[in-house]
């Protein structure tokens, strides 16, 4: 099922800018018993990659009830809401640009997701190379062709999710996903200050495990690095935490820190 601007329909102006040039941005919430897992940071995503982007005048009022309305007809599903700077402008110009536009849909729940909390995820380090770019860095803006080509090249492997790196082979991301390893007490993240998207759930994980009294640091750091880990996870809204059992050649099989997210995440 799919709205666009509180309507029911699955079509918009061919002169939309995110058709035009993938001009906004977009979170995608997990949907459990009819209601928005984490609405209020979802809602908080989109604002301040709005503002990232300079796109004003979004009805928050309407997107927060047209959200809660969506998740109410269906019990466990996604939810991908997009945000458009809408239709008008001259080329890249944004001048004369009509209110922005708001897409819902309703989409299955991964199932997989399920099995792979059981059986852990295999990551494939990918060929494409992310961008830096400090101003875009942490926002799930629309132009998303880096995600595409590393996804188009996974599917032609036998692993669960990539592994990306950035153009300077530092650590970044995964296709859909961000990344944790641990190593005894210490828990370390990629520094996403130049490239990839500060997930939701990182920020939740972030939280939770000095919390829990792990030490947490933010790191540039090389492919190797993940060498000496004796756990590795990757997070997004909808998995919401998993545990990854081998990264190329190398192989996990502690799950101290996925068991306590886990557990907390119930």
């Amino acid at each position: 099922m799919m709205w666009v601007n509180g309507d029911t329909r699955d079509n918009i102006d061919i002169r939309d800018r995110a058709v035009q040039f993938g001009d906004g941005c977009f979170t995608t919430a997990r949907v459990q018993q009819g209601s928005v897992r984490l609405l209020e940071a979802h809602l908080t995503r989109l604002q301040q990659a709005c503002e990232r982007l300079m796109i004003g005048d979004v009805d928050w009022y309407k997107l927060e009830k047209e959200m809660s309305f969506a998740a109410t007809t269906r019990s466990d599903a996604v939810l991908k809401v997009i945000l458009t700077r809408g239709s008008g402008g001259r080329g890249y110009s944004a001048t004369g640009c009509s209110q922005p536009v708001r897409i819902l849909s309703l989409s299955d729940y991964p199932a997989h997701y399920h099995t792979l909390r059981q059986t852990g995820a295999r990551l494939a380090l990918s060929s494409v190379r992310l961008g830096k770019n400090p101003h875009l860095a942490g926002i799930k803006h629309l132009n998303r062709l880096e995600q595409v080509l590393i996804r188009t090249e996974l599917e032609q492997t036998a692993a669960d999710e990539a592994l990306v790196l950035d153009s300077d082979a530092m650590l970044v991301e995964c296709c859909a996903a961000n990344l944790f390893w641990r190593t005894g007490n210490q828990v370390f993240t990629p520094d996403l200050t130049t490239s990839g998207v500060n997930g939701i759930q990182r920020q939740w994980v972030m939280q939770q495990v000095v919390q829990l009294g792990f030490t947490l640091t933010e790191v540039r750091a090389e492919i190797d690095a993940l060498a000496s880990a004796e756990e590795v996870l990757i997070t997004n809204a909808l998995m919401p935490v998993l545990p990854v059992y081998q990264v190329e050649n190398w192989h996990y099989s502690s799950r101290q820190l996925f068991g306590l997210l886990n557990h907390h995440n119930e």
